[in-house]
């Protein structure tokens, strides 16, 4: 597999690397991890207690910007991956290497690569299916756990086989399982219906052009297919070895995600033995962009 290179000043793109964030303290640096390289995102003092936070889709690390400034004046050390087949990390072809055990590795050897053996973990979206995984598959890896916006996977599963409204608002996961239709929807009038999954999920002015922009950008690096693996990727992983969470976690729900089901947040809880659940009226699946409160209330749970 060839290796992402960094971006130069002849790429034609927009630079989607941490020179969007006008701080130089956060810095881009590419590792290999699990036999992909990842671009990376990192700010904050090495040896500070250590903060990984999983994007999912249509994301990459810039989602996580606001948070990354205000955790790093909370004395933690950030990092935030392009997960695999992501704007400048690495995009294996097959869709087995974008199973759940291969995501959650890529989480092990990240936190491992900065000489650590545990990391607080915080997921959104598809992430946070990466960040329950990491959390029920290496316990002992996971100091506190936070979690945007999606269900616990055994929450989920359940939820999916006895709510006919659950099944219908994930259409788009039996839709990506098709061969090529998806990706052809997805790049056609200049990726117009991967805007739309943006806007449609938010709120108004959630995501301004400029931001469209970039992401645009970070879809184009390394296109459309290895994002829509992880949704093949994902049915035909192996179900984690137990069900409860064991670290204290943190659940943000904003209620009027299009695609998710309040409900399952609250099934969630009942698979751990110490969470916290918050739910944000008016907000959508993109609270953390939406409200102030929950990245202020990540911070208290990491601090604890």
């Amino acid at each position: 597999m060839s290796a992402t290179k960094p971006p130069t000043a002849a790429d034609t793109v927009t630079n989607t690397d941490a020179s969007l964030l006008t701080d130089h303290d956060v810095e881009s640096t590419y590792r290999d991890i699990n036999g992909v390289q990842l671009h990376i995102v990192a700010a904050g003092d090495p040896d500070a207690p250590l903060v990984v936070l999983l994007h999912g889709h249509p994301d990459f690390w810039y989602g996580w910007r606001d948070q990354i400034y205000s955790l790093v004046e909370a004395g933690f050390r950030v990092v935030v991956p392009d997960q695999r087949g992501c704007n400048l990390s690495e995009a294996p072809d097959e869709i087995g290497a974008y199973r759940q055990s291969e995501l959650v590795a890529d989480v092990r050897e990240l936190i491992h690569s900065e000489d650590r053996e545990s990391a607080h973990v915080v997921g959104h979206d598809f992430g946070g299916f990466v960040a329950w995984n990491v959390a029920l598959r290496h316990p002992s890896m996971v100091d506190r756990l936070g979690i945007f916006n999606v269900p616990h996977p055994t929450a989920y599963r359940d939820t999916l086989r006895s709510s006919p409204q659950q099944i219908l608002r994930s259409w788009y996961v039996w839709f990506y399982q098709v061969p090529k239709l998806p990706e052809w929807m997805l790049t056609r009038n200049d990726m117009a219906n991967m805007v739309d999954s943006l806007e449609i999920t938010s709120n108004s002015g959630t995501f301004d052009e400029e931001t469209i922009t970039c992401y645009k950008a970070a879809w184009q690096h390394t296109g459309i297919r290895p994002r829509i693996h992880w949704y093949r990727g994902f049915l035909r992983s192996e179900s984690p070895p137990r069900n409860t969470v064991t670290q204290p976690t943190l659940i943000c729900w904003g209620e009027d995600d299009i695609a998710l089901l309040p409900s399952t947040a609250e099934k969630s809880v009942d698979y751990c033995e110490d969470a916290q659940l918050q739910m944000f009226p008016d907000a959508s699946h993109w609270v953390h962009h939406e409200r102030d409160e929950v990245t202020e209330a990540l911070r208290r749970h990491l601090s604890k």
